[in-house]
């Protein structure tokens, strides 16, 4: 059965906590990414999240300006994270239980990867 190593997208894009909803937007929008990683503030600081989703329910939808509201300020922090050797039912039924759609894979102390759903139908 494969693990959560096997399936990960290796190519994580992160930003700052700091920049701002715009930033955000336009990163993903040229690195064809739903989601980016923030970067932790200092090593004992854990990753955030921010996707599409936190964009559309947290900035659009209230109307707000994504050029006046940081990222830190709409991101999901801190992450549920997945171990590399787990194996994919288990990465499955974890990301089940939290409703999540994707969950970041942190080894040696940083993100090396991301598993989505997809990438587990991908896998099946």
């Amino acid at each position: 059965m494969p693990t959560a190593q096997d399936l990960m997208s290796r190519d994580v894009v992160t930003i700052d906590g700091s920049a701002t909803v715009a930033d955000a937007i336009q990163k993903m929008k040229d690195q064809e990414v739903r989601c980016l990683i923030v970067e932790r503030r200092s090593p004992d600081d854990a990753y955030g999240i921010v996707t599409q989703r936190d964009i559309c329910y947290k900035v659009i939808a209230y109307g707000k300006d994504p050029e006046a509201v940081a990222v830190h300020e709409i991101m999901s922090k801190p992450l549920v994270v997945v171990n590399k050797d787990l194996d994919i039912r288990h990465v499955a039924r974890l990301m089940a239980n939290q409703g999540l759609s994707r969950a970041p894979v942190i080894f040696e102390g940083r993100v090396q990867g991301i598993v989505s759903v997809s990438d587990i139908l991908n896998a099946v």
